[in-house]
Parts: C-alpha cells; sequence; structure tokens
C-alpha cells in the first residue's frame, strides 16, 4: 500500500481545489511545487500592506452560484467590480467597449446615434474587403473592424493586440476576435458574470484555507526525482505542462509569457484604477497594474501612503522562462493533440489546468471543473 492517495503536482488552482475535495472524501494527498511557495500563478506578495498579484492580475468572476458560494466558504470576497481603463496617447476610453467609449471615441450620447457610427465603420470595412475580392475577414485586422470599425481598431485594438502576440494584427489569424463585446449602455463592468470579486486579505487566504491540514512541500522539482515521487501515491493529479511529463517526444509547446516591471512608489493613489492598458503601440509594455485599488477603497486607498504598480511586457517565450499563454495556431494545437492521446491512454495519472491541458482558463472554471470531477 502506498503511502499517499494521490501525488499532486502543483499547487496553483486545480491541484490546491482537487487537493481540498479529495482529503474532505477521506483522501491522503502530498502537494509539491517547484516554486518557493503554494498558490501557483494566484499567488500574492505583500509589499507595504497592498497585496501584490506576482504574476498578474487576477480577478475572480463566475454565474455558478455553487462555485461562488464555496469560494466564500473559504475567505469572503470583496466587492471588486472590473473596470479597466484603455490610455491611447494620453487619451482615456472605458473597456469593454460600451456607451462611454462610443462617447469618448466619437462624441455620441445615444445608442442609436452610436449603433449608427458603428454600422458605418463595419460597411466601410467590408467594401475594402470586396474591392480586394474577399468575403470572409482573412485575418485578425479585418475581422475587427468588420466588427467594431476602423476607428476603434486603431486606438484600442491594434497596437495592444500587436504587443500582446509579438506579430502584426495583419499576420494573425481571424479566429482570435471573432467576437467583440459591445454595449449599448454605460455600463463599464467587464464582465457579464452575476458575481465577481478578490478574496479579502488576498489570494493566498484562499489556497491556504483550500490547503489547511494537507501535506505540502514547496522548492520541489517533481522530475528532479520523478521516480521517486510516483512511487509514493496511487494516482498523480498532474498539473505542469503536458508536454513536459512526456519528456518532449513529439517536440515543444510554445505560449507566449509576461515579464513584470513592478515599482512601489511614495503616492497613494498612481492612477486611480487597478488597471490601466496602454493601447499605443509605441508604449512597450500592454498595462500598468494598480495592486491596492482591488482591495482598497474610497478612503482606505489614502490611509495607504505608499502604492505598489507592476508594467507587463507580452514576449516570446523561451526555455527557463515562465509559460503563460498557449498558442493556439495550427501547428500547437495538432501537436497538443498528440500529446492529449497519450494522456488519455493514462489510468493512474489525471491531467489538470492550463499547462496539463494547454489550454487559457479563467480561476472559476477551473475549480467548477474540479468540483465536478471530485466533489
Amino acid at each position: 500500500m502506498k503511502q499517499y492517495d494521490y501525488l499532486i503536482v502543483g499547487s496553483g488552482l486545480f491541484g490546491a481545489t482537487f487537493a481540498y475535495f479529495a482529503k474532505s472524501q477521506g483522501k491522503k494527498c502530498l502537494v509539491i511545487d517547484k516554486r518557493s511557495h503554494l498558490g501557483g500563478n494566484v499567488y500574492c506578495e505583500n509589499i507595504e500592506g497592498i497585496n501584490v498579484h506576482k504574476y498578474g492580475a487576477h480577478i475572480f468572476h463566475t454565474s455558478n452560484k455553487e462555485v461562488w458560494d464555496f469560494v466564500n466558504s473559504i475567505v469572503e470576497f470583496n466587492r471588486y467590480t472590473n473596470s479597466p481603463v484603455a490610455n491611447y496617447k494620453g487619451r482615456l476610453y472605458n473597456l469593454p467597449f460600451n456607451m462611454n467609449t462610443f462617447y469618448q471615441m466619437w462624441g455620441v450620447v445615444t445608442p442609436e446615434e452610436a449603433q449608427a457610427k458603428i454600422d458605418e465603420q463595419r460597411v466601410e470595412a467590408t467594401a475594402r474587403m470586396q474591392a480586394d475580392g474577399v468575403s470572409e475577414p482573412r485575418n485578425l485586422e479585418e475581422q475587427a473592424q468588420v466588427l467594431i470599425g476602423k476607428d476603434i481598431y486603431e486606438r484600442l485594438i491594434k497596437g495592444y493586440t500587436e504587443k500582446q502576440w509579438g506579430r502584426k494584427c495583419a499576420d494573425l489569424p481571424a479566429f482570435i476576435i471573432k467576437r467583440l463585446p459591445v454595449r449599448l449602455v454605460f455600463d463599464n463592468n467587464y464582465f457579464n458574470d452575476k458575481y465577481q470579486g478578490i478574496p479579502i486579505g488576498g489570494y493566498n487566504k484562499l489556497i491556504d484555507g483550500l490547503l489547511y491540514g494537507i501535506e505540502t512541500k514547496t522548492g520541489t522539482d517533481f522530475f528532479n526525482d520523478r521516480t521517486y515521487w510516483e512511487s509514493l501515491a496511487d494516482k498523480i493529479v498532474f498539473t505542469g505542462k503536458i508536454d513536459e511529463f512526456y519528456g518532449y517526444c513529439f517536440g515543444k509547446l510554445n505560449y507566449r509569457t509576461v515579464r513584470f516591471e513592478q515599482e512601489t512608489l511614495d503616492t497613494p493613489n498612481y492612477q486611480g484604477n487597478a488597471v490601466v492598458n496602454y493601447t499605443e503601440r509605441d508604449v512597450p509594455y500592454t498595462r500598468v497594474i494598480e495592486h491596492k485599488h482591488f482591495e482598497m477603497f474610497g478612503q482606505e486607498v489614502y490611509n495607504c501612503p505608499q502604492t505598489v504598480i507592476s508594467k507587463e511586457y507580452s514576449t516570446e517565450w523561451h526555455d527557463g522562462m515562465e509559460s503563460y499563454y498557449p498558442v493556439n495556431d495550427a501547428a500547437n494545437t495538432a501537436l497538443y493533440a498528440k500529446y492529449k492521446a497519450l494522456a488519455d491512454c493514462e489510468t493512474n495519472v489525471i491531467f489538470g489546468g492550463r499547462l496539463a491541458e494547454y489550454k487559457y482558463y479563467d480561476m472559476a472554471p477551473i475549480m467548477e471543473k474540479v468540483m465536478q470531477m471530485i466533489a
């Protein structure tokens, strides 16, 4: 009989949630993580009383009441509402695209005026394609302009997207932007989900609650002594890179990654919002995160005399860098399918999460998936 029922490789949301429900069923789990801390990419570092999202902004949102009630049973969530702002050449625009955006862009004040302006620009984009003898968008640039028109594309989409992907929009596939949220109301709430917020006290409280009473080891790389770790448990829950699990036998999957420049500033309020996107191509970073605005509101902002910001730079991934976003082009999709075929044959290994499934996930769907799998 082995020492554990489950060895869980990775302590991010998939691994931590799986461990929680496995423990609730009387299973014995060991969670290992090669980083020096638990929590994967939702880990927060407290700096000057501010919970800093070390691996990029994480905003929990869901319409699933069961998931929302579950996370709030672990730690209470606050009322943070994601309302990002776009900065283009010093002018500010609300996101997602809504009546505030259209007023800022064109001066229109009614939904009818906004729709007329959007339709006018869509017709112009379609006419340009027809002049080239095509009826369907051939790339992201054409797709975006067919959906929203030239003005918004050039100011709020083009530069940001090219920085994010490291390629010109004309060289990116149309499917990346098959639909855009367009709201003919004055509502800056980015998400349509019924519930959203941030754990009061930061995401570490959520992870600590999920892993309470479960044995964990940090600074522990599964691949440094794989045979030993596999010998400890009846089953493995693997949340790392699926191609690494199989020794890159078919080749390496590609990713985009993000580099962060973090600063602590002697001001209580740097930009007045948690998220400001910089959509101009000549500005090298994609956005600036001011972390205190995730958890501090009103006078609380000024009661904390300093602030912490992170500038995000989207870059090409190379070996040794953090793997963030899968590159879902035809070549990588085909390569992942080969690894998936191997994974489907496993009887004692469960693959879960964005690296193991080579798929971008929001947080709530990850937890929902685990709850359906094991709860």
